[in-house]
């Protein structure tokens, strides 16, 4: 845990490295504009693609996005700084059949009080989380949360984590919806889980 504070504390501390931690491990031309959910917030404030090489096919990568979820499979990031802030998540370390049938319109919570909805879903391809309703469909606070997986030669695939954010301009918006926080907050947490999804489906 305190390896994972040190981390939130650097990246909050040095904004001049935002634009490698915006696009950390994405390639020229990723993300593909065509992918679903590009479209879903045309206008948004700011954006992400991290991405990293997994070297497993898709099918053993798929599982652990789809059970991703507080109360479902966790986040496969620093548990212990999550449940800090009583996030409740438990980190799974074996695929969970009862959590693989993700479909448009579940909820995915991050935190008991903070849930998503699934707004697309392709099994094996793509998974489009947005704010769920009063959270930020609808409102001036919007957001998606997308996992894309890519195939590669050799019976590889890449792992594109997608981010697009929208708020309003009060205080309260611009410091929970904006770079402020989350951006920093998140690359900590975010590339910790990449590479937590990577190390399972490739002990799969």
């Amino acid at each position: 845990m305190l390896w994972a504070a040190v981390q939130v504390l650097t990246h909050l501390l040095s904004p001049w490295r935002r634009s490698w931690r915006l696009r950390w491990g994405a390639r020229p031309g990723e993300p593909d504009p065509s992918l679903p959910g590009e479209d879903l917030i045309p206008d948004a404030m700011w954006t992400y693609t991290r991405a990293v090489d997994i070297d497993a096919p898709t099918e053993h990568v798929w599982p652990w996005i789809a059970q991703l979820g507080q109360g479902r499979g966790g986040f496969y990031t620093f548990e212990r700084l999550e449940n800090l802030f009583g996030c409740r998540i438990v980190n799974a370390d074996e695929i969970l059949p009862e959590y693989q049938n993700v479909a448009v319109g579940d909820e995915v919570r991050l935190h008991p009080d903070a849930p998503m909805q699934v707004a697309l879903v392709e099994p094996g391809r793509a998974l489009v989380l947005r704010g769920a309703p009063g959270e930020g469909v609808g409102t001036v606070n919007d957001s998606i949360w997308a996992f894309h997986l890519v195939p590669v030669d050799g019976g590889r695939c890449r792992l594109l984590d997608r981010g697009k954010t929208t708020h309003g301009p009060s205080f309260r918006d611009r410091l929970f919806f904006s770079t402020l926080l989350v951006e920093p907050i998140g690359f900590v947490m975010g590339r910790e889980m990449l590479l937590g999804i990577k190390e399972r489906a490739e002990n799969m």
